[in-house]
Formats: structure tokens, C-alpha cells, sequence
């Protein structure tokens, strides 16, 4: 039985804090200012939310335990989605990583394996990101600079060389060729052994944050949403521990948005994917457990803890309230975290570590699920051995000595965070009410609102620091000539003819018959508007490539080209 709605403090003692407030003001806090004023007329988070001086009770009126708080592992789960969260074990600690060739990140995912990383995190090249081979005339400069080039199961082979899938959780960061790299994955478990129900890990496959903000998109946003759900369809009946689409606010964060705006698309995105399952026919009870998110973390530790709690309380609504949702699991809001890329500076790149160590509490305080801590030299190269090793080192800090892990929402009750919590959340469904308003996430980006709101909140930021009224250390104050950093790493651009020769030979090699069958069925499969999963498996252990595939979609689909608004 539901509690009924009881306020944290009763209305006659509100009443006496707001005289005793009013007290302080007139007495202690005038007088104070009078002597030396404050740094600032006006005091803002990163995102541009107004800070008061105090918050007292008095900013979390209304605030009722049972419905808005709970208990951790209960509805709305602001408080964690685990009863017993690092009390029991820590987030995944999942260091982004891979660069060159598949052999150079195997050696670097063993390194990080041996160095206590308890999860791989797998970065793919631009070219393998945009569906197209090493040798294909697009890629010339870009295979391998980025991430790792994958250009067929071989190269899946060889990037999980003696790693054990059924003991370790992957994820990989893929959007629009998401449906072949995971056939590559699911094609090395087979030949590992390994059954699907014993994998875990996550493959990224959100289109529309593409389309909104990265860039990295293929087909058009209505072919590119089916092929989402083909493969969250086939995940939850044939691979069930894997998180089928990690919908991101990652990149909408790095694209310049505020923190609420960076939950709200995200949230509106997962709305949009959500319904498009339910369309298909899809029990929303039967996918939902298997969703996940990906969040930024930026240096306010306050601010970006309030985000993750709003974030999560504003889902569970979502998903109970708007799709009818019974399973708790369906209500989770479970994350992935990754600290702020943009954050990093290439002035006094060491003063990163501190960036990252503050972005890790705050995605620990948050109750993220697994995290990635981006090295100090990644504003000038892919990261060092030394550099990433300072990374996970730094993961391995908060949750060892820290004690942010030792209870549970650490940080609920605090006035502040409880008022800036309910603030996030109220902007959220701000947004999400204009987007609905609008026809949804897609009618929103053909409008180009997204982006605008988005790119009206970078411009803001920018000024701020180009005006030093927001202070960017070694950027806009304490600046110093910088000593360079040494041995930074550089991917051989020779790479790239590495890889076009390897094609090559496979193609010269591999079963032509077999080959030819399996695109032509695929074909077949797309046009039926059938899961291609099945098809695209076949495709993969017949040695067609990422391009080949690719392109039987864009013979069908054609390529998206975005309207121009800007």
C-alpha cells in the first residue's frame, strides 16, 4: 500500500526556519557583505543554473520521502537501482579504449585486464563507424586513428585473442553498423564455444543521437530505427544478459548541452526507442530490462550527482506511468558514465587528472553502473600506457578510499542537492512535454529544436569563458608556458595500406559461393522488412565485410542526407 504523501517538515516548522532565515540575513549576512562583498554578483553551475547563497528546507518544500526518494533498488529509484549498490560490488570499470590494428588493441585490453579493469569498452575507427573498409577511398588518412579498424571477423578474431567472452562484459561504442560488428562478436562466441546466454556487455546502436549531434550516421533516421529494433529484438530472445542499445547523452553533453538538456534528449531518444519496440509488437516488459544509458560527467560534482538522481527518478515515471510497465527491472534507469572529453585541456594536460578524479566521484555518488575515466594526454593523442593506467588508477582511488562507496546516496538529503535534483528533474519534463508537443523525438530533429537548444547552450559557455566569468583553469587564469608532454602516442599512418593488403588477401581466399548466398539473402531478408540479425550473422562467418554489408543497405536505403539549418 502506497504511503500517503507526507512533507519532510511540517508547515510550523518551515515557518520558523523562514523567520530564523530572514534573522540571519538582517543580522550576520548584511553586516558580512557590507565588509567584503562576494566574488560574485551571481553565482552558476556549469550549465547556467542560478546557485543560491543557502538552501535550507525552505528549497526542498514539498519534498516527500516515499514518493520522490525511496529506498535504494525500489521505485523511483533516486536512491540507486541496486538494494545494497558498492556495498556489494563496484561499477564496472570500463576503460575506452582501441587504436591501430586489432593485434595493437588486444595487447592494450590484456594490459588493462591484468591492471584490474573488470570490463572492456571497445573504440572503433571512423571508417569502421561509418560502415565503409580500410581500403575504401573515404578512409585514406582516417584507419585506426581513432579506434580500431574492423573490417571483418577476422579482425573480431584477432581483437579478442585469448580473452574469454563469457568472462568479461563489452561494450562497444557502434551506432549504425551496430547490427554487423555484434553479428562479428556473436560469430567469436560461437567459435570460442561460448553461448549467447552467457555474454554480457552492451553495444551502443543509438541512431538518433547520431542524426542530433555526432555525425556518424548511415541510412535515413526510418531504416536506421529499424535496424535498432531488429537488434534489440534479437537480443532479448537469443542474447539476454546484453544490454541491446546504450541510448547516450554522452555526446549530446560534448556537443555543448546544459545538464538537464543532456538528460532530457536523452530521455525523449529512449521515449522514441521505446515506442518504435512497442510498435513492432514488442512486450515492453520483455526489452525494457535490457535497455541502458550513457551520461557524461563534467567537473561539478553537485550539479552532474543531481543529474544521474533526476535522470533515474524521471525515467521510472516514464516508464511506468507512460508505457504501463510492471517489471521493476523495466523502470531502471542503469548507466554507463564516461567523463568529460571536452573537459580536457592540452594546456597543463596533468591538470586533467584532477578533471577526471572529480568527474569519477561525481559519477560515483551518482550510482553509475560502469565507468570510463578518460586519460590527462587526450586532448593531444590516443592515451599512453602510462596515461591510462593513471585513469584507471584514478577509478580504483574513489572506489577504494574515497568512501563515497561506503553507504548509499551519500548525498540525498542535502538541501542543495535534493533542490537542484527537483530542478533538473521539472527541466526534463519541461522538454520532453515541447518534444511530445512537437510529434516526438524524430519531428523535434527534422525541426532542428534539438540542436538548436543545444548549440544556444554551447554558444552561452563559450562567452562565459572567452569573458573569464567562468574561470577554465590554464585556460582563462593560472596560465603558464607548458613543458611538452614526451612519447605521446601516434598511430602509423602506414596502417592504413596494412589493412588494404590484408583485405585483399581475404578476399581472394574466402568461399565466393558462399559469399555471394549470404549478401544475396540478406538482401532478400531487408527487403522482406524481416530481422536481418539472422542474415547478417551468416553474412559475417561467409567473410563479407563491414562495407559489403553496408552497402546492400545503402543500395536500399540510400544514404541521409540532413537538411541544413545552420
Amino acid at each position: 500500500m502506497k504511503p500517503e504523501k507526507q512533507e519532510m517538515f511540517d508547515k510550523k516548522e518551515i515557518e520558523k526556519i523562514q523567520t530564523a532565515k530572514e534573522k540571519w540575513e538582517n543580522e550576520k549576512l548584511q553586516k558580512s557583505l557590507a565588509r567584503e562583498k562576494e566574488r560574485k554578483e551571481i553565482f552558476t553551475s556549469i550549465s547556467g543554473t542560478p546557485i543560491e547563497r543557502l538552501y535550507t528546507p525552505l528549497d526542498t518544500v514539498g519534498l516527500d520521502y516515499h514518493e520522490n526518494l525511496g529506498f535504494p533498488g525500489d521505485y523511483p529509484f533516486t536512491r540507486g537501482v541496486q538494494p545494497t549498490m558498492y556495498r556489494g560490488r563496484f561499477w564496472t570499470m570500463r576503460q575506452y579504449a582501441g587504436f591501430g590494428s586489432a593485434r595493437e588493441s588486444n595487447e592494450r585490453y590484456r594490459y588493462l585486464l591484468n591492471q584490474g579493469q573488470t570490463g572492456l569498452s571497445v573504440a572503433f575507427d571512423l571508417p569502421t563507424q561509418a560502415g565503409y573498409d580500410s581500403d575504401h577511398p573515404l578512409s585514406m588518412g582516417e584507419v585506426g586513428k581513432v579506434g580500431v579498424a574492423i573490417d571483418y571477423i577476422g579482425d573480431m578474431r584477432l581483437l579478442f585473442k585469448d580473452i574469454p567472452l563469457d568472462k568479461v562484459t563489452t561494450s562497444m561504442t557502434i551506432n549504425a553498423p551496430a547490427t554487423v560488428l555484434l553479428a562479428m562478436y556473436l560469430a567469436v562466441a560461437d567459435e570460442q564455444g561460448v553461448s549467447y546466454d552467457q555474454l554480457g556487455g552492451t553495444v551502443q546502436n543509438d541512431i538518433l543521437k547520431e542524426i542530433t549531434v555526432r555525425g556518424q550516421y548511415i541510412y535515413p533516421p526510418a531504416p536506421s530505427m529499424k535496424l535498432t529494433v531488429d537488434l534489440i529484438e534479437y537480443c532479448f530472445k537469443n542474447v539476454p544478459k546484453w544490454n541491446s542499445i546504450s541510448i547516450s547523452g554522452y555526446h549530446i553533453r560534448e556537443a555543448g548541452s546544459t545538464a538537464a538538456q543532456e538528460a532530457a534528449f536523452t530521455i525523449a531518444d529512449g521515449i522514441a526507442y521505446v515506442q518504435a519496440c512497442i510498435n513492432r509488437g514488442l512486450d515492453v516488459d520483455k526489452f525494457a530490462p535490457r535497455l541502458s544509458f550513457f551520461f557524461n560527467a563534467f567537473t561539478n560534482v553537485l550539479e552532474e550527482t543531481a543529474k544521474f538522481r533526476a535522470a533515474r527518478r524521471y525515467w521510472a515515471k516514464v516508464m511506468k506511468e507512460r508505457f504501463g510497465a510492471k517489471d521493476p527491472r523495466s523502470m531502471m534507469l542503469r548507466y554507463h558514465v564516461q567523463t568529460g572529453g571536452v573537459t580536457l585541456t592540452a594546456q597543463q594536460p596533468l591538470n586533467n587528472i584532477v578533471r577526471v578524479g572529480l568527474q569519477a566521484y561525481a559519477a560515483a555518488l551518482g550510482g553509475c553502473q560502469s565507468l570510463h575515466t578518460n586519460s590527462y594526454d587526450e586532448a593531444l593523442c590516443l592515451p599512453t600506457q602510462q596515461a591510462v593506467t593513471v585513469a584507471l588508477r584514478t577509478q580504483q582511488i574513489v572506489a577504494e578510499e574515497s568512501g563515497a562507496t561506503d553507504t548509499i546516496d551519500p548525498l540525498a538529503g542535502s538541501y542543495y542537492v535534493e533542490a537542484m535534483t527537483d530542478k533538473i528533474e521539472a527541466q526534463i519534463d519541461q522538454y520532453i512535454k515541447k518534444i511530445d508537443h512537437m510529434g516526438g523525438t524524430l519531428d523535434a530533429i527534422e525541426q532542428a529544436f534539438i540542436q538548436q537548444e543545444i548549440q544556444q547552450s554551447a554558444y552561452r559557455y563559450q562567452k562565459e569563458i572567452e569573458s573569464r566569468e567562468r574561470v577554465y583553469v590554464g585556460i582563462n587564469k593560472y596560465t603558464m608556458e607548458d613543458t611538452p608532454l614526451e612519447n605521446l602516442l601516434r598511430v602509423d599512418m602506414k596502417l592504413g595500406d596494412a589493412e588494404a593488403a590484408k583485405l585483399k588477401e581475404m578476399r581472394a581466399r574466402r568461399d565466393k559461393a558462399k559469399w555471394e548466398k549470404a549478401l544475396e539473402n540478406l538482401r532478400r531478408v531487408s527487403l522482406a522488412e524481416e530481422n536481418v540479425m539472422p542474415a547478417v550473422i551468416e553474412a559475417v562467418k561467409a567473410d563479407a565485410t563491414i562495407g559489403e554489408i553496408c552497402d546492400v543497405w545503402r543500395g536500399i536505403y540510400g544514404e541521409y542526407k540532413p537538411k541544413q539549418f545552420f
